[in-house]
């Protein structure tokens, strides 16, 4: 048999099953999906990249096989709706792109992961109508899911857990004190650290509950409670977990304690609280497992979904257009990628009216990190009182996803050193704040402060936006931070010895574009 022979016949078996009238759009779709993946790219491979290797997301590598089961599951019912391109669909997918053009320029990859995302299901809007996105519509928004998140809430659960840990202890009879994310026991020192938070379960779980309300429940009302409790139950039962590490250490001693939440923390506790879940919801289910997933013939007769589909256009069109705009964003993207500031060659801490620099010597070593950073300097200040303030500046060029002051792990917390995060410290339109502690003993108080053009702010989200606006109008500003530290003091005061400093060097902004040489 003549090779093309075998060809034509492996792709005429491959669409024997399909309809007619579903194999040119969907061939469509496979080329638009082609094309918007090999424009996003990076962003797949940071998220594959995060589902593989980090425990928080593992739980993402189900996502694309549920999805595909979902239409799957609803195939024979697709199969009687006829797609049609829809040019409203077009606006979506250029304001997918336009998310993710936004997120490469100012470094925030859980902005262009979004919108790389996104784009997948508003091609499917685009190139099969509204009528077959309304019967995808479950499949095409459970992708979201896809987007790794949940770092953000880590310092919000941490506290959350300790406030759980430290009720539970009391109320065990065991006396503690808890100062931030540390608990003080008779038999030692614990930390509700990040990896205790419970965020890994609590996303995952939010992932499970979404897919088995929609798949188990048909009153909304029931959804709702089931999204709930499933929320719920995971915090509960991570803030339980981590009293009952304490509670057996008081008697069995740190070490097998220790031991013990190594073995009972990971998904073994994921599928225990799991099968609490579902023991506890399953008599409330009232989805048959047979039932449809959509009705077609309601979504034919659907008076609101065909006005909706008069806005049809040719499907080749369609297709030439999400190419046109991935070519575009392509381009945008790469010629602001390109805009960097000019900055001085060299930089230096400056004198400060009644303050003398001193030999940087902390009592526990302490760097801020600045990765990328043109500049980085780092001081110690005393004034006539004896007290004494340690400034940390760094100057950056450019701000992506290399270099980027906001980031985890940047500024004044660093992974892997003695420094930990206690709490949150005091927070201004200028400045945000946290207290470190080293060794369980020694307080640090930091205030994080970010310049960019004439904003001033201590606002992660801030500087991304002042970020993505100086790029996408191929603006070129650096950007600077300024940490303002004293160690060894109690909160209070330490927030006194840098006011004390910022009354000395006046407004913050201006003094930072001092030492740039920018003013």
């Amino acid at each position: 048999m003549p090779p093309e022979a075998s060809l034509s016949f492996a792709g005429e078996g491959m669409f024997a099953r399909v309809p007619a009238m579903w194999r040119g759009p969907l061939v469509r779709l496979a080329a638009a999906w082609l094309v918007l993946v090999l424009l996003t790219g990076r962003d797949w491979l940071a998220m594959a990249d995060k589902w593989w290797n980090v425990s928080t997301y593992n739980h993402v590598l189900f996502v694309p096989p549920i999805v595909g089961w979902l239409v799957w599951h609803r195939r024979r019912e697709l199969a009687e709706l006829t797609p049609r391109a829809w040019w409203p669909g077009l606006v979506l997918v250029g304001g997918s792109l336009f998310v993710w053009l936004l997120g490469m320029l100012a470094g925030l990859n859980s902005a262009s992961q979004l919108g790389a995302v996104l784009a997948l299901p508003s091609a499917v809007i685009a190139l099969l109508g509204p009528r077959v996105a309304a019967g995808l519509l479950f499949p095409l928004a459970y992708m979201l899911f896809l987007v790794p998140f949940g770092d953000e809430l880590v310092p919000t659960l941490q506290m959350v857990t300790a406030d759980i840990v430290i009720w539970l202890t009391h109320a065990s009879g065991i006396p503690a004190v808890i100062e931030g994310v540390f608990i003080d026991t008779p038999v030692g020192l614990f930390e509700v650290a990040e990896a205790c938070s419970g965020v890994q379960f609590l996303v995952a779980m939010l992932a499970l509950g979404v897919l088995i309300a929609q798949t188990c429940f048909r009153s909304w009302r029931r959804r709702t409670a089931f999204l709930a409790f499933a929320l719920a139950l995971p915090i509960l039962a991570n803030g339980v977990r981590a009293w009952g590490t304490i509670y057996i250490a008081q008697w069995q001693g740190i070490a097998f304690a220790e031991g013990f939440d190594h073995i009972v923390y990971g998904w073994v506790f994921f599928a225990f609280v799991v099968a609490v879940l579902l023991a506890v919801s399953w008599r409330w289910f009232d989805r048959e497992p047979d039932e449809p997933a959509i009705d077609p013939e309601a979504l034919r007769r659907s008076p609101f979904l065909g006005m909706l589909e008069r806005a049809s256009l040719g499907a080749n069109t369609a297709l030439g257009a999400i190419i046109a705009m991935a070519l575009g964003f392509a381009l945008w993207a790469t010629l602001a990628s390109r805009v960097e500031a000019q900055v001085p060659p060299a930089i230096a801490l400056p004198e400060v009216a009644g303050w003398q620099q001193l030999a940087y010597a902390p009592e526990v070593p302490w760097q801020p990190r600045a990765s990328g950073a043109a500049h980085r300097l780092i001081g110690r200040y005393r004034n006539a009182a004896g007290d004494e303030i340690d400034v940390f500046y760094a100057l950056y060029p450019a701000q992506d996803d290399r270099r980027d002051a906001s980031a985890y792990g940047e500024g004044a917390l660093v992974p892997d050193t003695p420094w930990r995060w206690l709490e949150p410290g005091r927070t201004s339109p200028e400045a945000a704040g946290d207290v470190l502690l080293a060794y369980g003993r020694l307080v640090r108080v930091a205030e994080t402060s970010y310049r960019k053009g004439d904003l001033t702010t201590g606002s992660a989200a801030r500087l991304k936006l002042a970020t993505m606006r100086d790029r996408l109008l191929l603006r070129r500003r650096p950007t600077a931070t300024l940490i303002l530290s004293v160690e060894g003091r109690p909160a209070a005061e330490g927030t006194q010895v840098i006011d004390r400093f910022t009354a000395a060097i006046g407004d913050r902004g201006a003094w930072m574009d001092r030492v740039a040489d920018l003013r």
